[in-house]
């Protein structure tokens, strides 16, 4: 019996490479890990406003609440975007049709008039709101 045996063009050491270099993978991957850590914490910060000390326990919150921050110049801010005073609670009330239990917060300037602020109050306090967190810095 003479059996000849073919030979492909790929066998020895023109075979191809049958594993994937995922060495680039890695390489993105850290590099991406790396800009989200560091842009994370500057995606939190929203409307930057001195806040006053105050000695109150820390709020532990299961859902992302409402932000209402106040600047000193009375300026109003919805999470971080600017809202006129007159558009506060309309906003709010149907806010609150799709979430009842929506927490709001309100993030007042140290230096913001009491008068704002009441204001402020006063109207989520008009749009069904009774609870409100004011948020402060751990007294130093």
């Amino acid at each position: 019996m003479n059996s000849s045996k073919k030979h492909s063009e790929w066998d020895g050491e023109n075979q191809l490479m049958s594993q994937i270099n995922i060495t680039p993978m890695v390489d993105v991957m850290l590099v991406l890990l790396i800009i989200f850590m560091v842009a994370a914490p500057m995606l939190t910060q929203g409307v930057n406003v001195d806040l006053p000390d105050a000695q109150a326990p820390q709020i532990r919150q299961q859902t992302e609440p409402l932000v209402i921050s106040i600047k000193k110049d009375g300026a109003l801010f919805m999470q971080n975007k600017a809202i006129d005073i007159n558009q506060l609670a309309p906003r709010i009330s149907a806010m609150r049709k799709a979430n009842p239990k929506l927490p709001v917060f309100i993030r007042g300037d140290a230096k913001t008039p009491y008068e704002h602020v009441a204001q402020v109050m006063g109207l989520l306090e008009s749009a069904g709101i009774k609870q409100i967190s004011l948020v402060t810095e751990p007294q130093r």
